[in-house]
């Protein structure tokens, strides 16, 4: 099945660590002034999530949100989400590591886009 959100092989060891260090974690795309629109990694609970924000899917078992206003901007590309050196947001957990996770994109072909269309949020 075709997946609206993945993870890089770096980002998927990388969250097995990150998880060792603070259980299970939650993603959220950020599209605040702060961080600009990079992905944002919580330890489960610490971000209070709301009505308009939605589940594209999961890296690993990690669940990955958007607010439903961004993602009419985004739905009709693939988010690749990739580890890479720097300095993440502030209240992401992988801040302090070195490392920030950063999103990637690919535009879904026609007929992805359509296949994605039988399955909306």
């Amino acid at each position: 099945m075709l997946k609206r959100v993945v993870g890089t092989e770096d980002t998927l060891e990388f969250l097995n660590y990150l998880q060792s260090k603070h259980g299970p974690l939650m993603f959220h795309q950020s599209g605040g002034c702060c961080d600009g629109s990079s992905p944002m990694c919580y330890a489960q609970g610490d971000l209070l999530l709301g009505d308009q924000d939605v589940l594209l899917g999961h890296i690993g078992d990690t669940p990955f949100y958007m607010h439903r206003k961004q993602f009419e901007y985004w739905k009709h590309t693939q988010l690749i989400i990739d580890v890479v050196d720097g300095r993440g947001g502030m209240f992401s957990v992988e801040g302090v590591e070195g490392k920030r996770f950063l999103t990637r994109s690919r535009a879904f072909t026609v007929e992805e886009y359509h296949e994605l269309l039988q399955h909306p949020l």
